[in-house]
């Protein structure tokens, strides 16, 4: 018999559609949220079942089941944990421990990548195309390739998933896989796809106004509180406040905190190991501590929004010889502008002291700093004959 204790991500469940391709009914799978897999652990181990064989994908265990589990391997029981996150290499330590953040060509890998090359390898599952396909889109989607790619069936991969129940995709992931030789969304699947694409997009642009400008530590976080699609949104809010380091995702329901990062300097698996989680470098999460609620939740309550940019100009735009005008809170008026190879600002038509080689890092500066906002065409034009009157 076989036991797979996996997470409840599409990357988690990902495995467990594996475990049963390559077991059927000998396998028993358990999903498992980042805190309930410790006690499926002692669950297991507490039952002194040797006959199984336990597999643990997606997830890592505390420093107590860690013990027990080599405890468990050392006595004679059948062990493999198998993950992808670096937060997990040290289990590579123990024989049972099977951690790759990514693969002999550079790229990432997936829980459900590892596993399936482990079943393929020890002659547990035959390869085939469909399979292929399917673990492909799997981590692309995991790892965040699929942008980069352009690979919108990945993104599609979870958006269904999210829209069935974990049941009813497992039973249609498995009947597709073992009945077709290639992986393909059915008609019905792609109309339900298209709407919620509107409804992620539409989901998106409310949670943008609801964003909230916050300090943690040496980084700048784009807090806001929501439930659904934290990839698409963390994602898209990052790249609209690119001056952000990292967007924090409240989860007051599930007491849980995500970070996504769009940045290759910022890693938020370190940032979610401060508060006792990990993941991957732009992707993490940790649970709402008593220290997660502090800052992200009961510092930012009363703050206002980041309002947004206008988003019809013409002439205020970015990088415009003529400058760029932004608004603050206070009301206060900064122009951006370039002299010779520099960038500089101007407060309310008084020049400042500061200086940048680009623009973005004056853009920045401006953001971090002020909160400010590119105001519309029409403010942007009195400014300018206001600077003129001046000169």
């Amino acid at each position: 018999m076989y036991k797979l204790l996996s997470h409840n991500d599409l990357d988690g469940v990902g495995c467990g559609i594996l475990a049963k391709l390559a077991f059927g009914k000998q396998v028993q799978v358990r999903f498992n949220s980042v805190g309930g897999l410790d006690r499926e652990v002692a669950w297991f181990l507490d039952s002194g079942n040797m006959d199984t064989y336990l597999f643990i994908t997606d997830l890592s265990v505390n420093e107590e089941n860690e013990k027990r589990l080599e405890q468990f391997y050392q006595s004679g029981g059948k062990l493999r944990l198998i993950d992808h996150h670096k937060t997990a290499l040290h289990f590579n330590a123990y024989n049972w421990g099977h951690v790759i953040v990514e693969n002999e060509n550079g790229n990432l890998n997936s829980a459900t990548s590892l596993f399936y090359e482990f079943l393929v390898k020890e002659g547990y599952l035959e390869a085939k195309p469909a399979i292929d396909e399917f673990v492909e889109l799997v981590r692309q989607y995991d790892t965040w390739e699929w942008e980069k790619n352009e690979n919108h069936e990945a993104h599609r991969l979870n958006a269904l998933f999210y829209l069935v129940s974990i049941d009813e995709f497992e039973e249609k992931m498995i009947e597709r896989l073992q009945d077709n030789e290639h992986f393909f969304f059915d008609d019905f699947e792609k109309k339900i796809l298209v709407m919620e694409d509107d409804k992620i997009e539409r989901y998106i642009r409310r949670k943008r106004r609801e964003l909230i400008q916050h300090k943690v530590g040496d980084h700048y976080a784009g807090v806001v509180f929501a439930e659904s699609y934290h990839s698409e949104l963390g994602n898209e809010l990052g790249k609209g406040c690119p001056h952000l380091d990292y967007i924090a995702i409240v989860n007051i329901g599930s007491r849980r905190m995500g970070f996504r990062t769009i940045h290759d300097h910022i890693d938020v698996a370190e940032i979610a190991s401060e508060y006792g989680g990990g993941g991957h470098a732009k992707a993490s999460g940790c649970t709402m501590t008593e220290a997660v609620y502090r800052s992200f939740v009961e510092e930012t309550f009363q703050l206002e929004p980041l309002r947004e940019d206008s988003k019809r100009n013409r002439y205020n735009v970015k990088g415009n010889s003529f400058g760029t005008l932004y608004s603050s809170k206070s009301e206060s008026l900064y122009l951006l502008y370039q002299e010779n190879d520099s960038w500089f600002l101007e407060h309310n038509h008084q020049k400042l002291s500061e200086s940048f080689s680009n623009f973005i890092d004056a853009e920045n500066y401006l953001k971090r700093n002020y909160e400010a906002w590119l105001v519309r065409d029409d403010q942007f034009v009195h400014y300018l004959i206001e600077k003129v009157k001046r000169s």
